[in-house]
Formats: structure tokens, C-alpha cells, sequence
């Protein structure tokens, strides 16, 4: 309910403001401690990459509760917002792009480390569990770049707005495919937020659009094996989908005003 995340965000702004809050019986304040702020912004925003690749890759609609409540405090704490891109990139060096290339003298563990995989006792996780982790931290990114916290003053611009994401959709459209991960990254991406941009790039965005149907798509089939089809198969009927209407559906869970009315 609309209500029950103005209370959320109220807790959270109020603890980073340095006011006492309540919590399991007892009043805690940042004042208690000199390092007290800046354990909390990385311990927050920590948590809400947690919640991304945790809660939002189970339930998709949760991206958006989740996200409004992060660019509320983006805007009023930034530095809560740079550690969260800190652990984000590291958690998903997706969400920068960027496709870490193997070093030399770099070991397989570590480095599949740095492609974001859980590896614990040298076993690496499955690879569904891994895209599964990846794909809740990119709807959630996607979601963090189109909303507004609505009780905020909107004077300045959005800490992290729009143009990141087109950013993004370019800067990946420019990397060479891997298979599996960019198809699903990109569909993800587009499901969530393909509807802001078209209305935000209008021209430039359906140019993109049919980029990525004429020109990345084969990109992609041709590092896919026949056993990895299915997240491309998605992306390709999206696009042809979206293409052939001229409009992107709005994104399931989008929070419409009478969600703030409960």
C-alpha cells in the first residue's frame, strides 16, 4: 500500500537525518557514532542491491515499490545512491555494462567471480540461479531511473534519471553479445523501462528499436547455441511485437496514482 511505503521511507530518511528512530524496542540514532552515517548509507544501500537480486528477481513488480522508495532517498542522501551504484556494479558489472575480460594469472573462480557468479567452496552457481540474480538487478536499475519519489520537492532533476538508461541501452548495444546474459539483460531492460524511453526519445529510441531487430539480434543468435534459445526467442518476439504496434506496453506493477491513495 501507498501508505505503508510512505512509512518506510519516512524511517529511513528520518535515521539517515540524524533523528532517533525506533526499532526492535529501542531508539536508534547516526549521532551514536562517528562513523554512525556512513556505516548506515553503505549497509542501506547494500541492502537495496540485496533486495534486486533477491526479492525482485522472484517478483518482478516488486522492482517498482522497491525503486521508489531508493530514488526518494537518492535525491535527499546522494551519497546513499553512489554506494548503491558501487555494489551494484560489483554485484552486476551488467548493470555498467561491462563484460569483464580473464587476466592473466587471474583464476577461474576469481574470475568468475568478477562476471558476478556466487562461488562458494570453488562450486560456481547454476547458471539459471546466476540469470535469474542478474535480470532482478537490472529491472530494479530500470526502475530506479524512471521514478520519482512523489512527496519530494521536484525542484532539481532526477539524481539519476532517464538518460542513464539511454545511456545504457547504447553503450550495450555497442559490446559484442554474450550468450544467454545479453539477451535476457536487454529484454529486461525494455520491459521495464522501454516505455519511459519511447516517450522520453520518441524517433530515436524506434531507431534504436530497429536496430537491435535488423542488426543486434543476428549478433546474438550467432554466439547462442541451440540449448540457449529461449530468452533470445522472448526478446526477438518483443521487439517484433513493439515494433509492429509503434508503442511498448507500460510495465506490469508500474505504480499508477491510486496507488497512493491506499
Amino acid at each position: 500500500a501507498g501508505s505503508k511505503l510512505r512509512e518506510v521511507f519516512d524511517k529511513i530518511n528520518n535515521l539517515l537525518s540524524g533523528k532517533p528512530v525506533q526499532t526492535e524496542g529501542q531508539a536508534v540514532s547516526v549521532t551514536q557514532h562517528p562513523q554512525g552515517l556512513e556505516f548506515v548509507c553503505y549497509k542501506l544501500a547494500e541492502k537495496f542491491v540485496k533486495h534486486g537480486e533477491g526479492e525482485v528477481s522472484f517478483h518482478h513488480d516488486s522492482a517498482f515499490p522497491i525503486a521508489v522508495v531508493l530514488s526518494g532517498i537518492w535525491e535527499l542522501h546522494p551519497r546513499v545512491g553512489d554506494i548503491f551504484l558501487a555494489h551494484l556494479h560489483k554485484k552486476c558489472p551488467y548493470s555498467v555494462p561491462f563484460y569483464p575480460a580473464r587476466k592473466e594469472g587471474t583464476s577461474v573462480e576469481e574470475y568468475q567471480r568478477m562476471l558476478g557468479y556466487e562461488v562458494h567452496d570453488s562450486k560456481v552457481e547454476e547458471q539459471d540461479h546466476f540469470l535469474k540474480r542478474m535480470s532482478g538487478m537490472i529491472r530494479l536499475y530500470a526502475a530506479i531511473i524512471q521514478l520519482r519519489w512523489p512527496y519530494g520537492n521536484r525542484q532539481g532533476a532526477h539524481p539519476h534519471g532517464l538518460s542513464y538508461g539511454w545511456r545504457w541501452l547504447a553503450q550495450m548495444l555497442n559490446l559484442e553479445p554474450l550468450a544467454d546474459v545479453t539477451a535476457m539483460l536487454l529484454l529486461d531492460f525494455l520491459e521495464v523501462c522501454g516505455n519511459a524511453l519511447m516517450k522520453q526519445y520518441g524517433i530515436q529510441f524506434w531507431k534504436t528499436m530497429f536496430f537491435i531487430q535488423k542488426s543486434y539480434i543476428p549478433r546474438i543468435e550467432a554466439v547462442t547455441s541451440s540449448g540457449q534459445m529461449g530468452c533470445l526467442s522472448r526478446l526477438k518476439n518483443f521487439v517484433q511485437k513493439c515494433l509492429r504496434a509503434e508503442e511498448i506496453p507500460l510495465p506490469k506493477g508500474i505504480l499508477t496514482p491510486s496507488f497512493w491513495r491506499t
